[in-house]
């Protein structure tokens, strides 16, 4: 089937909360059919949690090559401001279709840059807004609707705002990955971080993330510098953001960049201060394993005595920081038992802390 005449520029609009597969087909379908594509995003009052600046960074994440602007008042202001407008709000999403399309319009003309000749729509009332915005812009603007075929099964907003588990494969992982609860295990050495995080993941089908600098000490035979530190510190994070795309709710971290920062100070005596920024990286969950589980000496590790220092140096470091945390204590299955309990206070569809999307 031969494509229409792409037009130079084209109108998506949508609430994205959140952005769901549904919009990414539409925002594809529209993005072969013009040459500039204006993606814009509002909802007012909105919906918990679904910032202005989460959805903006999914769509431009997802499609870098359109024109992307999310909405909410402050911004909206800024924005009339910058262009030496009076400053107006939001429509609401209760107000009737002819107010959102003439203030579609006025967007269009004032903000971003005139008339579009195109809007792309899945739904029937995508004719009556092309005409509206035609009459507003004085000139013609066609309808392209996609045929929503592809979209069958398709979970709508409010099924993904109720449990976005249950329609993960509605999302795109980038998407998904905001919801995906970082749990993180930190301790002294052999206090049972590694143990906990992989059974942990086995238990509840998910992904863990190894610790990093383990890995790397091992591959430069038992030596680290300042520089590998900060690199570990740097590293860890990506690993998580990467694993919580494959993740199921849950994802369990074998320790963080505050453990980075100890051993800087252990090793070296100091640590740069980006290295201090690092280790400020929030966690939904942060367990602290107490040293009381036999020592086990594989022949890396420096001794009890070391082990009990470290410990002392997180339950400050932690207080000091106002970090929340749950000590862990007993043995492995106690431990289990604990994290279970601790995970189900927060078996809800809520955003990760520590998500940068």
């Amino acid at each position: 089937m031969l494509l229409p005449e792409r037009v130079a520029r084209g109108l998506v609009v949508g609430k994205f909360c959140p952005l769901h597969l549904g919009h990414e087909h539409l925002i594809e379908f529209a993005a072969t059919r013009c040459t500039q594509l204006l993606v814009i995003g509002w909802s007012q009052p909105g919906f918990a949690g679904y910032s202005a600046e989460r959805r903006e960074r999914w769509l431009r994440a997802r499609f870098p090559r359109a024109t992307v602007a999310v909405l909410d008042d402050a911004r909206l202001a800024a924005l009339c401001t910058e262009h030496g407008l009076p400053v107006r709000t939001l429509p609401q999403d209760s107000d009737d279709e002819q107010v959102q399309r003439d203030f579609t319009a006025w967007l269009c003309l004032n903000l971003f840059g005139g008339p579009v000749q195109a809007v792309y729509t899945g739904e029937d009332y995508g004719d009556g807004f092309a005409q509206a915005l035609a009459t507003c812009f004085g000139a013609p603007v066609r309808h392209e609707r996609l045929e929503r075929a592809l979209d069958a099964g398709q979970a709508c907003g409010t099924q993904l705002r109720a449990d976005p588990h249950a329609h993960r494969h509605g999302l795109a992982p980038q998407v998904y990955a905001g919801y995906v609860q970082r749990v993180a295990f930190i301790g002294g050495e052999s206090s049972g971080k590694t143990t906990l995080a992989r059974m942990m993941a086995e238990r509840l089908q998910t992904a863990w993330v190894p610790e990093y600098g383990r890995t790397l000490w091992e591959q430069q035979g038992g030596e680290l510098t300042p520089d590998d530190l900060l690199r570990i510190a740097m590293a860890q994070p990506q690993h998580e953001d990467e694993a919580a795309r494959h993740a199921h709710r849950w994802l369990f971290c074998d320790t963080t960049p505050l453990v980075t920062l100890g051993y800087s100070g252990w090793m070296f005596g100091t640590a740069p201060e980006s290295l201090r920024q690092a280790a400020r990286r929030r966690y939904d969950l942060q367990f602290l394993c107490a040293p009381d589980i036999p020592f086990d000496q594989d022949g890396t590790r420096v001794g009890e005595a070391f082990r009990a220092q470290q410990h002392a140096w997180y339950l400050a470091q932690l207080q000091a920081r106002g970090v929340e945390y749950v000590l862990l204590e007993g043995d492995l299955e106690t431990r289990i038992a604990r994290v279970h309990r601790e995970l189900a206070k927060r078996a809800d569809n809520r955003f990760s802390l520590g998500q940068p999307l």
